[in-house]
């Protein structure tokens, strides 16, 4: 008795070499195309909620965030959208959008600020965020705070750029802090919240979240989207680690 991959195979003992090494990789290969079935499956389905759950969330939140346009408008005449490169699926970049919750100059003061503030540099080289971000408006802290800012990514999804559940979306610096498990983060779509999110968001550290992004990669399926999305409205909600 053999077994491959969970799979026990029969062999006679008295059989042909050639015959029992046929039987073992035709097993495998049996495995391997039922895998792949799975997670086509599964991935059709993750779309479809996807698509579904977006446009109903678009069509329900409409008057906030029009509300939330408006608000980030008056504030100082700037623009209401932010996009920002970061890196998706098969490592390849989109434009991922956000309310803009930043001043209108905050490239040059974010690179005044490293040049000039050790502490802050440090925090940046570590986290690639700043906890107590000069750049950030009044009214931006607090759309950050309640996750406001991250609605717009929901037409990142309907795009099909981004899910509504994976690894945070990166930037081309940060991918040298995902080392070799880069591979693994670009073999799925970035998400709007993920294991990051819902386990506690900026108190965790960096390293953390690397590992998180890994095991979601690693484990993706239907029944985990689903946990990960319900898991999501009192992490929201209870705004941990949300800055």
């Amino acid at each position: 008795m053999y077994y491959v991959r969970g799979q026990s195979v029969q062999i006679d003992g008295n059989a042909d070499l050639t015959l029992q090494y046929a039987i073992i990789e035709r097993s495998r290969s049996s495995f391997r195309v039922f895998q792949t079935v799975r997670r086509q499956s599964s991935d059709m389905l993750i779309r479809a909620l996807d698509i579904v759950i977006s446009l109903l969330a678009l069509i329900f939140f409409a008057p906030v965030l029009v509300m939330v346009g408006l608000m980030v408008k008056a504030q100082d005449g700037g623009s209401v959208f932010y996009g920002q490169t970061r890196v998706g699926l098969g490592g390849r970049d989109f434009t991922c959008f956000k309310f803009r919750s930043m001043l209108t100059d905050s490239e040059v003061r974010l690179k005044n600020l490293l040049a000039t503030d050790a502490a802050a540099r440090a925090e940046w080289i570590r986290d690639h965020k700043l906890k107590n971000d000069p750049r950030i408006t009044g009214f931006g802290r607090f759309i950050r705070k309640t996750s406001l800012d991250e609605f717009p990514q929901l037409w990142n999804v309907l795009k099909g750029d981004m899910s509504l559940v994976g690894p945070r979306p990166i930037v081309q610096d940060e991918i040298c802090k995902y080392g070799r498990t880069f591979v693994r983060y670009a073999s799925v779509k970035p998400g709007i919240t993920g294991l990051w999110q819902v386990s506690g968001r900026n108190n965790v550290s960096y390293h953390r979240r690397v590992a998180m992004d890994r095991l979601f990669c690693r484990r993706r399926n239907v029944a985990l989207y689903l946990y990960i999305l319900i898991a999501t409205v009192p992490s929201i909600l209870a705004q941990r680690g949300s800055y």
